[in-house]
């Protein structure tokens, strides 16, 4: 994860493609509303069974690229290791499922 970090932020320098936190944010969130629209048309909006086509799941591969790239961005910005982010989250859902359930209600 730390070499992500260190792609997306040289490359972000190298293309002069700073921005404020707050941009950063509101663009993941976007680009997780496009991961969103790329699941649902997947079922054809509910109407039936979930079944992702080939063609379907490279859009949303497309997706899921654009919103990690937005997401390093951000803790980029904050200079955190995502790493050590992802490990700190991990021993608290540990924490919680041997309390018996995942959710915050363990804590």
């Amino acid at each position: 994860m730390k070499e992500l970090q260190k792609k997306i932020k040289e490359f972000c320098e190298k293309h002069n493609m700073d921005s404020p936190p707050e941009h950063r944010v509101l663009d993941t969130m976007s680009e997780l509303g496009e991961v969103a629209k790329e699941i649902l048309k997947m079922s054809n909006y509910g109407r039936k069974p979930f079944e992702p086509t080939e063609e379907l799941k490279q859009e949303l591969k497309s997706e899921l690229g654009d919103l990690l790239y937005s997401l390093i961005t951000i803790a980029n910005s904050f200079d955190i290791n995502l790493e050590e982010a992802l490990n700190l989250v991990l021993k608290k859902y540990e924490k919680r499922l041997n309390n018996g359930t995942a959710g915050s209600e363990s804590d």
